[in-house]
C-alpha cells in the first residue's frame, strides 16, 4: 500500500476572492480567518475575497494569504491523515501545520514574522529571479558560478527543465544572457522584489531566527521533506534549522518530489489556491496520481 503525500504551494499561487467559498459554507473556516485577521492586526480576509490581483501582490500580505487557504482548506475539506507532507518555499510552514509540528496561531505568526523580514531583505537588497527553461541543472549552476563579479544563485529546482535563478538585478541579467547562449530555450524574469533563496535574504534569515526560536515545534505526526535538504524529517531541532536556512537556500522541489516516491508515496494531493505543484509532480514523475483540494 502506496503513501499519501499532501503538498502545500508557496508564493505566486494567489488569486483574486481565494478561500471565499470555504468562509461561506464553513464555521470552522469562518472562525480560523476571524482568528488570523486578529493575529495578523488587519482584516486579510477582506483584501483575499474582494481585494484586487495588485492588494494580494504586497509580500505581507500574500504570504498569510496563501499559507490561510492552504490550511483551511486543509482542515476543513475532510479528515486527512498524511503519510507524507511537503511544501514549496512558503508551502513548508502550511505542511508543518498539516503534521502537527505547529499550530495554526504559530505557524502564522511565524508566516508573518517571515513575510516582514523579506519585505525589509527586499527594500535592503534590491534582487530579482528568473525562470531558466529546458537547460541542464548542472548548465545553469555552472553559469551562475562563474559570475563572480555578481551574487547569482540555482534557487527554485522546480522540475526537470525547469530552474529558478536568484540574486542581484544586475547578476540575473548577466546570467540569462549567458544561459541563453549556452542553449537554453527561454529565461523569464519573475515578477519578483527580490533575491528569494539566496544569499541576498541573509538579513531575513536573521530577522526569523528569533521568531522560529520562540514558537512551541512539536513531534510531528508524519514526515516533513524540507526544500534544503530534500528527505525525510522528523526531529523538531533540525526542523527549525532547515526552516532558517530556507530563506537563503534552494527549493530542491524536484529532489523532494522524488526521495517522496522513493519513501512510498504514489498519490499526491496539492492543498491550497492553483495547481502549479500538480503539474510539476507530473513532470518529475507521470506514474503518481495527484490531485488537489483548493
Amino acid at each position: 500500500m502506496g503513501k499519501h503525500a499532501f503538498i502545500f504551494p508557496g508564493q505566486g499561487a494567489q488569486f483574486s476572492s481565494m478561500g471565499k467559498n470555504l468562509y461561506e459554507t464553513s464555521s470552522q473556516a469562518q472562525e480560523m480567518y476571524e482568528q488570523a485577521n486578529e493575529i495578523l492586526g488587519f482584516r486579510i480576509s477582506d483584501i483575499m475575497f474582494s481585494g484586487t490581483d495588485e492588494d494580494l501582490k504586497q509580500t505581507k500580505v500574500t504570504q498569510p494569504a496563501v499559507f490561510l487557504h492552504s490550511v483551511i482548506a486543509f482542515k476543513v475539506m475532510g479528515e486527512f491523515s498524511p503519510g507524507m507532507v511537503a511544501g514549496h518555499s512558503l508551502g513548508e510552514f502550511s505542511a508543518l501545520v498539516a503534521n502537527e509540528c505547529l499550530s495554526f496561531e504559530d505557524g502564522l505568526r511565524l508566516v508573518k514574522a517571515r513575510a516582514f523580514a523579506m519585505q525589509h531583505a527586499c527594500d535592503t537588497d534590491p534582487g530579482t529571479m528568473a525562470a531558466i527553461l529546458g537547460l541542464d541543472d548542472s548548465k545553469v549552476e555552472e553559469i551562475c558560478d562563474s559570475i563572480e563579479e555578481e551574487e547569482v544563485v540555482a534557487a527554485n529546482y522546480n522540475c526537470p527543465g525547469q530552474l529558478v535563478i536568484s540574486g542581484s538585478l544586475k547578476g540575473v541579467e548577466i546570467a540569462c544572457e549567458r544561459l541563453k547562449a549556452a542553449g537554453a530555450k527561454r529565461a523569464l524574469p519573475l515578477p519578483v522584489g527580490g533575491a528569494f533563496h539566496s544569499p541576498l535574504m541573509v538579513h531575513a534569515e536573521e530577522e526569523l531566527i528569533a521568531a522560529i526560536e520562540s514558537a512551541a515545534f512539536r513531534h510531528p505526526r508524519c514526515p516533513v521533506y524540507q526544500n534544503v535538504v530534500a528527505h525525510a524529517v522528523n526531529r523538531p531541532a533540525e526542523i527549525k534549522v532547515n526552516l532558517i536556512h530556507q530563506l537563503t537556500g534552494p527549493v530542491r522541489w524536484t529532489q523532494c518530489v522524488q526521495a517522496m516516491i522513493a519513501d512510498g508515496a504514489d498519490r499526491f494531493t496539492e492543498c491550497g489556491p492553483g495547481k502549479v505543484l500538480q503539474g510539476l509532480v507530473q513532470k518529475i514523475n507521470k506514474e503518481v496520481a495527484v490531485d488537489g483540494i483548493s
